[in-house]
């Protein structure tokens, strides 16, 4: 097949007789070589389009091999690695089995700092199957994710249509000790329209080796109408970050405050380390565990300290199909025994890619016990939750790095307590994107 290439000087000689510029058609493989000569010459503006116009050839080796010099020219000669991701993975949604470009993919999400992105990739391109001259170059990227971006972060936006935004029982009244109470609109359940924000930054200073230290600003924003219903969350984290082989420890420590309806709800300090450990070529490992400290600015006698600890599998089964487990437990000592609890549970998920569509389900149950009854109810607290969601990325109507995405959640907490049972259907659209 022919395509057009951009317009090519005779010469350079200023004394040579000029004509008005003309199209030059060249095979691919001409395309191919022009392209590759602007690139090596520095002229990557003449290279991108080029190899954009190759990208488009009916013929899939043609384009995946246009992709891939395209990506490997942005990441290599202009440090443009979010984009040059996002050609990657045109590739993978076309031949999700192609190793190398998984393993390029990977690079490219540890350039970026999507750390448990490129670690994703790297058990999928196992799972695919490796040829053994290539299973070194995984081991390489493996270790190599550790010298990590110095700055980035993420960012999703959705409209959140939901069912029940301040978890609330549906009941009209609540039954105590002395007798059964009457339950105001603002303390039932209440259905609304909001605006979800979820967005983290972080930075990295090189301290060391095999050892950063990492600065870490997180956010969430639940925006109503009501504002009485507005949550808002804002934490900071600050601690290093350790290498050991192939094992990765962090410990970090910081503040974090909520305000629920626009006036402060807590305030909590807490310490938090982690330990990630590859099992075998497609498993990976991570324990977690945290001590916190919550000042309830609404009720001293929920003041309390929170120890929790959480270990979590995660394997890839194939290229495009992965999944894993995680099993949690807490235990929070308030002021009241009648706030003090027990709690653990469990959250299992699968992923499938299906073309330029990734989706993602989840399951989740937990148990929460309270160490005694609250003088005003009849009875101990005990609460079963259970929850499910599905959500999806759509690649494919994807602008830069901005993909699309869709969710939808449930969950029903069964509790011994009306003012705590309560169900609720939510949903999200919107768009995620990394920097």
């Amino acid at each position: 097949m022919l395509l057009a290439a951009p317009p090519v000087a005779a010469a350079d000689d200023p004394s040579a007789p000029q004509s008005s510029p003309q199209s030059v058609t060249l095979s691919p493989a001409q395309l191919f070589l022009f392209a590759d000569q602007a690139r090596d010459a520095g002229d990557f503006a003449t290279a991108e389009t080029a190899y954009r116009a190759l990208a488009v050839n009916p013929d899939l080796e043609l384009r995946t091999e246009a992709r891939f010099r395209l990506a490997m020219m942005l990441a290599d000669k202009q440090k443009k690695y979010r984009e040059a991701a996002v050609e990657l993975r045109k590739i993978l949604d076309e031949k999700p089995k192609a190793a190398r470009v998984r393993l390029e993919l990977a690079r490219m999400h540890a350039q970026i700092g999507n750390i448990g992105a490129a670690e994703r990739e790297l058990r999928a391109a196992e799972a695919a199957g490796l040829p053994p001259e290539v299973e070194q170059l995984v081991r390489f990227y493996a270790n190599a994710l550790n010298t990590r971006k110095r700055f980035g972060g993420s960012l999703e936006l959705a409209i959140a249509p939901d069912s029940n935004v301040n978890r609330a029982t549906k009941s009209d009244t609540l039954g105590t000790v002395i007798g059964n109470f009457t339950l105001d609109d603002a303390a039932r359940a209440r259905s609304g329209v909001g605006l979800s924000l979820r967005g983290q930054t972080y930075g990295r200073l090189p301290v060391g080796a095999k050892t950063n230290l990492l600065a870490r600003v997180s956010g969430s924003a639940d925006i109503y109408r009501a504002h009485q219903f507005d949550d808002y969350i804002l934490g900071v984290q600050l601690g290093p970050e350790l290498t050991s082989g192939a094992d990765r420890i962090a410990v970090s420590a910081g503040p974090a405050w909520r305000w629920y309806g626009t006036d402060p709800y807590s305030m909590t300090w807490s310490g938090n380390a982690s330990w990630q450990h590859p099992l075998g070529k497609r498993t990976q490992l991570r324990l977690d565990g945290g001590l916190a400290r919550v000042d309830n600015r609404r009720n001293d006698f929920q003041d309390a300290t929170v120890w929790s600890f959480s270990a979590a599998l995660d394997r890839a089964f194939s290229a495009r199909f992965g999944g894993g487990l995680q099993l949690h437990a807490a235990r929070e000592v308030a002021r009241d025994a009648g706030y003090s609890t027990a709690s653990g549970g469990a959250t299992a998920y699968l992923f499938r890619e299906f073309g330029r569509t990734t989706l993602v389900g989840a399951l989740g149950y937990g148990h929460l016990e309270a160490d005694e009854r609250l003088d005003l109810f009849p009875r101990r607290r005990r609460d079963d939750r259970f929850s499910a969601s599905l959500s999806a990325t759509f690649r494919q109507v994807r602008i830069g790095s901005v993909a699309p995405l869709a969710r939808v959640k449930w969950e029903r907490n069964k509790s011994t307590i009306e003012l705590y049972d309560y169900k609720r259907l939510a949903a999200e659209i919107g768009f995620t994107t990394a920097f």
